[in-house]
C-alpha cells in the first residue's frame, strides 16, 4: 500500500509523457502507440486510489484469496486488481419496532428493543456471513423472542420469580445483551447496548390485564388500610383501658372496634351520629 499522493503524482507524469507524445508524433505510429499504451496505465493505476473515511475500513481481496484490511485514514494506492469492499466501523442503531411474542406464561405481548452495534472484526463482517446488517436484523429479533419466552410479562400469576420483563429492569437488558453478543459474535459484531424499548399486553388482552392490574392495585391499598386501621383499634382500646377514661364490657369494646374498622376503611366519608342518651341507649 502506497501514498496516494505519490501514486497521483506518478499518474499526472505517465498523463503528461502520453499526451506528449501524442502532439509530437508527426503522423508517426510508434508513438501513438506507446501514448495509448501509456493511457490504458493510466486508466489502470487510477483505479487503484482510494480514500479511507475516518471510522471506516476497505476489505482487500484479490482473486478470491483475502489480503487484509485498510483501517487506517487517508488517501492510498493499491494494487488495481483489488476487490475492495468499505465496512464503516461507526457505532449503529436499531430501533426494531415491537413485535408481538408470547411471553414465559404464553401470555401474547408486544416488546420492541433499541440495539447499539458496531463491526469490530471486519473479516468476518464481510466472509461468515452474506448481509451483516441484515444478520442483525435478524438475529435482534429472534433474540427478543427468545428473552420473552424466558420471563413473564410481570410476576402476578408468578409471585416466585423475582425477574419480569416489565420489573426486571437492568438485569433483563443484561440478559438481551449477552443474548445479542453470542449471536452477533460469528459476524464480528460487537454489541455495545441493547435495551427494551417498548413493552405492553397485546391488544386482544390489554383490557382484560388492565383491570387484573387495577384490582390488585386495590387489593393490595386495601391491606395496608385494614393493618392499618388494626393498629389505630388497638391503640384506642389499649389507651382507654389504661386511662380508664371509660369502662366498656366486651359487647361494647365489639361495637366500638365494628364502628372504627367502619371509618377507618371505609373509601368514603363517613356521617357522624350524636348518641345524646345513655351509652347503652
Amino acid at each position: 500500500m502506497l501514498s496516494g499522493y505519490v501514486s497521483v503524482l506518478i499518474i499526472i507524469v505517465l498523463l503528461i509523457v502520453a499526451i506528449s507524445l501524442m502532439v509530437n508524433s508527426n503522423e508517426n505510429p510508434v508513438p501513438i502507440i506507446i501514448a495509448g499504451i501509456l493511457f490504458l496505465v493510466v486508466i489502470f493505476l487510477a483505479k487503484g486510489l482510494i480514500v479511507i473515511n475516518p471510522n471506516e475500513s476497505m476489505v482487500l481481496v484479490l482473486f478470491g484469496e483475502y489480503k487484509g484490511t485498510v483501517k487506517k485514514n487517508g488517501f492510498f494506492f493499491v494494487n488495481p486488481f483489488y476487490i475492495r469492499k468499505k465496512i464503516t466501523l461507526r457505532a449503529r442503531n436499531l430501533n426494531r419496532e415491537p413485535i408481538k411474542v408470547n411471553d414465559k406464561l404464553g401470555n401474547p405481548i408486544m416488546i420492541g428493543i433499541v440495539l447499539v452495534w458496531q463491526v469490530k472484526d471486519t473479516f468476518k463482517a464481510a466472509f461468515e456471513v452474506d448481509d451483516y446488517s441484515r444478520f442483525v436484523d435478524i438475529q435482534s429479533e429472534s433474540a427478543t423472542r427468545k428473552l420473552a419466552g424466558h420471563y413473564a410479562y410481570d410476576n402476578f400469576d408468578d409471585e416466585q420469580q423475582d425477574i419480569s420483563l416489565r420489573a426486571g429492569g437492568e438485569e433483563v437488558h443484561q440478559a438481551l445483551e449477552r443474548e445479542l453478543a453470542e449471536r452477533l459474535a460469528m459476524a464480528g459484531i460487537k454489541v455495545m447496548e441493547a435495551r427494551i424499548s417498548y413493552l405492553a399486553y397485546s391488544s386482544e388482552i390489554a383490557g382484560a390485564m388492565l383491570r387484573r392490574q387495577q384490582a390488585t392495585a386495590v387489593v393490595a391499598a386495601r391491606t395496608k388500610i385494614v393493618e392499618g386501621a388494626v393498629s389505630m383499634v388497638e391503640l384506642a382500646l389499649n389507651a382507654l383501658s389504661k386511662k380508664r377514661i371509660i369502662q366498656l364490657d366486651e359487647d361494647k369494646k365489639a361495637s366500638m372496634v365494628s364502628n372504627l374498622m367502619v371509618v377507618l376503611c371505609s373509601d368514603k366519608d363517613t356521617t357522624p351520629v350524636v348518641n345524646t342518651g345513655t351509652l347503652y341507649q
